[in-house]
């Protein structure tokens, strides 16, 4: 969260509602070379696909070209793992260097972006067709589905994986018939339910054809009752982010006390390998620092514990699979017995479409294990809102069956030449709950912005740019007549240093120490 820089991708994505994995090529044939189209996500005006080369020959391949043609109004935009272009509705991908030889049995991929709804057709890969054999064999029926958790507004499911003659490649959730969500595990959360309300719900598996099996059984779960002083919101509205990599190590319930704060997000456990670590320098599963979390939850309040920010290497950037990842935010969990983590994702981690799959499946497998806890995502945000890099982290983790607490911009750092911070802060938390409007669109209004969170830089960005106090006013106003879910800043050592210097360490405006944490304290919910 220190020291940042926004890298926007080269075409902007406006997300609506969500798009689901589906096949449009039929499976591969044996004895020949393929290629086969996958939609990762589609919302109307557009979509999000990749086509899978595999050699299914006896001789090494050592170049590919796949063309296809668009229909009129629909446009080639940005793309990856190719060299692509369009001429006039005709769209050629050749391999990259480093892809291009396929030894037999193998394979590798290209994605793409197009704007408009039309579909790919007439594909060809290196003059013959991109089609095989077609598969008309659906999945068997998932069994055992089973409820494995509730909370106020969201059932957690898990079911035995189907088989398929070729695999199968997501399955459906259906709650009273309607499709609630889509995920690629045997678990998922369906969201956005109202509290102490009974659902019924079944799951369909589907396969690289598109082929769907019949539906599981069916169960039944009631949501939890709400909160009515806050229905549906959190029970941590403020906690400001603490660097417990600061010299000396903070102390919480000092900061608290001062600041009149209940709450904090710590920050940061990154990876050592893959492995969980604070900042390359202590192992969460001795529980290092587990005495002021006590402390803090003693006097009322709780922790969350960030995993990522703008230095080291996430834990799904370093380790290969969802499990694995999966496996160390646990640990993390049940060390500090957290109901609470936060995912910074920010820099190249962003943009890292690997990464941000593999960190979205593994908080789905979190928590199926763990299903009480609340799970926020931390991303750069502009006054317009998040980047589309950010939306695609949104729509990843909702397409993975996460049920996601909030969605927290780091409203700093715009690299704006001139404007008012308070103002940007204010418009980057519109912005952001029309985006979410768009992906979660069962939501009512008081879901999404509940779904809200906002966290600033005081005092001096780095940027060269101004949060001051009025600022800060100005935001716990919005948020407290909006009711977002949460409200934190950055950072709780530069509050409480009130000094003048090195960014890491000082706020570099006039204030009084904790003077920002007595007034975002404020803020109820």
């Amino acid at each position: 969260m220190a020291l940042r820089r926004l890298a926007l991708a080269a075409a902007a994505i406006l997300a609506t509602a969500g798009g689901v994995a589906a096949v449009t090529a039929p499976a591969q044939a044996a004895g020949s070379l393929t290629a086969t189209l996958t939609y990762d996500s589609d919302w109307g005006s557009g979509y999000q696909a990749k086509y899978t080369i595999t050699n299914g020959t006896a001789a090494t391949v050592t170049a590919w070209k796949v063309e296809f043609d668009l229909p009129s109004g629909s446009a080639l935009g940005s793309y990856w793992d190719a060299l692509m272009s369009q001429s006039a509705q005709h769209v050629t991908a050749d391999n990259r260097t480093y892809n291009g030889t396929l030894a037999p049995g193998a394979s590798t991929t290209f994605g793409f972006l197009v704007s408009g709804s039309g579909k790919p057709a007439n594909c060809k890969i290196n003059g013959g067709s991109c089609a095989g054999v077609v598969d008309t064999q659906a999945p068997s029926v998932p069994g055992s589905l089973r409820v494995t958790g509730t909370t106020s507004s969201s059932v957690s499911l898990a079911w035995n994986a189907s088989t398929d003659n070729v695999g199968v490649t997501a399955y459906d959730v259906y709650r009273g018939g309607t499709l609630a969500a889509t995920v690629t595990g045997t678990s998922g959360t369906v969201a956005g339910l109202s509290p102490s309300t009974a659902y019924t719900f079944t799951v369909k598996a589907r396969d690289a054809a598109g082929n769907a099996s019949g539906a599981s059984n069916q169960v039944s779960a009631t949501t939890n009752a709400g909160n009515p002083d806050n229905p549906g919101g959190s029970t941590i509205p403020v906690a400001p982010y603490v660097d417990m990599g600061a010299w000396p190590t903070p102390s919480l319930t000092d900061m608290a006390t001062a600041g009149n704060l209940k709450s904090f997000t710590l920050a940061f456990v990154n990876s050592a390998g893959c492995k969980a670590s604070w900042f390359n320098a202590y192992d969460p599963r001795a529980a290092w620092a587990r005495d002021q979390i006590d402390a803090i939850r003693a006097r009322g309040g709780d922790v969350k514990i960030s995993f990522g920010g703008a230095s080291g290497i996430e834990l799904a950037q370093a380790c290969s699979t969802p499990a694995a990842v999966a496996a160390e935010y646990q640990a993390v969990v049940d060390a500090y017995a957290l109901k609470y983590i936060d995912l910074d994702i920010e820099g190249a981690a962003v943009a890292d479409p690997t990464s941000v799959n593999r960190r979205s499946q593994a908080l789905a497998l979190l928590q199926a294990a763990r299903p009480n806890v609340k799970i926020s995502l931390t991303l750069p945000v502009l006054p317009e809102g998040l980047t589309a890099d950010g939306v695609n982290v949104v729509r990843s983790a909702r397409d993975a069956g996460v049920n996601l607490d909030l969605v927290n911009v780091m409203a700093m750092d715009y690299q704006r030449s001139s404007g008012d911070y308070g103002n940007f802060a204010v418009q980057a938390a519109q912005s952001t709950f029309t985006q979410l409007k768009g992906l979660y669109p069962g939501k009512t209004d008081a879901q999404v912005w509940r779904m809200v969170g906002v966290t600033p830089m005081l005092g001096k960005n780095d940027d060269g740019g101004t949060y001051d106090q009025n600022d800060a006013r100005q935001l716990v106003a919005f948020a407290q007549t909006n009711h977002l879910g949460m409200l934190s800043f950055w950072e709780t050592t530069r509050d409480r240093n009130a000094c003048n210097g090195a960014l890491y360490m000082c706020t570099n405006i006039p204030q009084q120490p904790y003077e920002f944490s007595r007034i975002f304290a404020a803020y109820t919910g």
